[in-house]
């Protein structure tokens, strides 16, 4: 069953229900006070006859009968019957009205118990024990209530006509109001099922006055963007890894047919050792690949604030490792005392993989067993030089320095895939930092990286 018509039906059947409990409470309370009203008013006419009879001591009854045929008679249709303390008849009205067996009601009528009452049909009938004058007497009254039935009946009519309206009136507002309640998600479900999960720039919107429903927009919107991202991350990781991992793994399977070829056995050993090292710089360019097509999806990855300086240090103790005889001097261009102006808003990962990358070059390419890095911060940005001795890069080689699988003149003899300052190129981008060469006049090449201050 739909929501629709669940809330037409709960809502218009609770509401009728209790509407028609409510109003046969009040027909119900109505007929209770209409017959114990009409009691008292037999009870009235019962005692008042017999102080008439006790004050004219007209025991003939003369009188009452004239009265009775003057007001009584014309107002109700009833029969009065009064009897003495030796339970004797000593007025009878002149109404045709009888009374079944009035014994029955002697009988129980005595001073504890004053006060009888039953129906007889639509007759009320009502029985009462009196004293007066040292006397007692005993009154039975039995009578139709026509004013009080025409009321009822009356208002019956009314209550049903209430009835009747208030139900086709709930029944009209209950399709409105499901109509209303109802009409929102109806509407965000057909956008839903029309929607385009390529537009990334047709959010799913909603009357900005229905809540709860522009809750549950907001947050398939932001279901669908991160399927988005989460798509965008695959085809991104999946096109980084075919485009960049080609040519190096290409590189390692002719090493292999190399090794396949070749008789010599110390040759083979020593490129079992090379190409044990390319596999595990291959594992790290992966690693930086898929960092980087996080980055690249949008997702906020750039939550740390990294001491560019201590991370300088540590990978320079790490490269220690490999490199066991060769010196980074290490210097400040100025000395600050504010940390602030050597953080960085960034990836860890990402920064650590780009400074390691320019520290490994400066051991790959240069001529002496020692480098220098200089840290500048200033007021908006932190600038890092990475300066090693060795043959400077031409002019045509500068040109194509950030391009894949690049390798200038200075690199042919040394292991690597040249896609090293690609992706510290693409890291400096994504942490809008830059990264630029120059090439020394006393025969040295420097790399510097300025990356913006938190």
């Amino acid at each position: 069953m739909s929501i629709r018509k669940k809330i037409l039906i709960y809502f218009s059947a609770t509401v009728i229900l209790l509407t028609a409990l409510s109003l046969l409470v009040v027909h119900a309370l109505f007929a209770e006070y209409r017959e114990e009203e009409f009691q008292q008013r037999q009870k009235e006419k019962i005692t008042t006859t017999l102080k008439f009879l006790i004050e004219t001591q007209r025991m003939d009854s003369d009188i009452l009968q004239s009265l009775e045929e003057v007001t009584i008679q014309k107002i109700y249709d009833e029969k009065l019957l009064i009897y003495d303390s030796q339970k004797r008849l000593i007025y009878e009205s002149i109404d045709d009205t009888e009374i079944e067996n009035p014994g029955y009601f002697l009988n129980l009528l005595s001073e504890d118990n004053d006060w009888i009452e039953t129906k007889d049909g639509l007759y009320d009938v009502v029985g009462i024990y009196f004293q007066a004058n040292n006397r007692s007497y005993y009154g039975i009254s039995k009578a139709y209530d026509a004013f009080g039935y025409t009321k009822l009946e009356f208002l019956r009519q009314v209550l049903v006509f209430t009835f009747v309206l208030i139900t086709v009136i709930v029944i009209f507002v209950s399709i409105y109001l499901s109509r209303k309640i109802s009409g929102p998600i109806t509407e965000i479900t057909h956008k839903i099922d029309s929607y385009n999960f390529e537009d990334e720039n047709e959010p799913i919107l909603v009357d900005e006055s229905e809540k709860e429903i522009k809750v549950l927009a907001n947050r398939f919107n932001e279901l669908m963007q991160r399927m988005r991202e989460a798509f965008a991350f695959q085809k991104h990781a999946i096109h980084h890894i075919s485009h960049e991992l080609k040519t190096p793994i290409s590189v390692l399977v002719s090493n292999f047919e190399r090794m396949e070829r070749e008789t010599n056995m110390e040759k083979v050993q020593e490129w079992i050792t090379n190409q044990k090292e390319d596999t595990k710089s291959l594992s790290e360019i992966i690693n930086a690949l898929l960092e980087i097509s996080k980055a690249e999806t949008g997702k906020d990855i750039f939550n740390e604030h990294i001491r560019m300086d201590e991370m300088i240090f540590d990978i320079a103790d790490e490269l220690k490792a490999l490199a066991p005889d060769f010196n980074f001097n290490i210097v400040y261009d100025k000395i600050t005392e504010d940390e602030r102006h050597l953080t960085i808003p960034g990836n860890r990962r990402l920064l650590k993989s780009a400074i390691t990358n320019l520290m490994l070059n400066c051991i790959l390419y240069s001529d002496e067993r020692q480098a220098k890095i200089l840290i500048s911060p200033h007021h908006a940005e932190l600038e890092v030089e990475f300066i090693n001795k060795g043959k400077p890069l031409s002019k045509k080689d500068q040109q194509f320095l950030f391009q894949h699988f690049f390798r200038g003149e200075n690199s042919k003899g040394k292991k690597g895939f040249g896609l090293g300052l690609v992706f510290i190129h693409k890291i400096m981008n994504l942490h809008k930092g830059r990264i630029s060469y120059r090439a020394k006049e006393e025969g040295a090449n420097s790399f510097i990286i300025s990356l913006p201050l938190s």
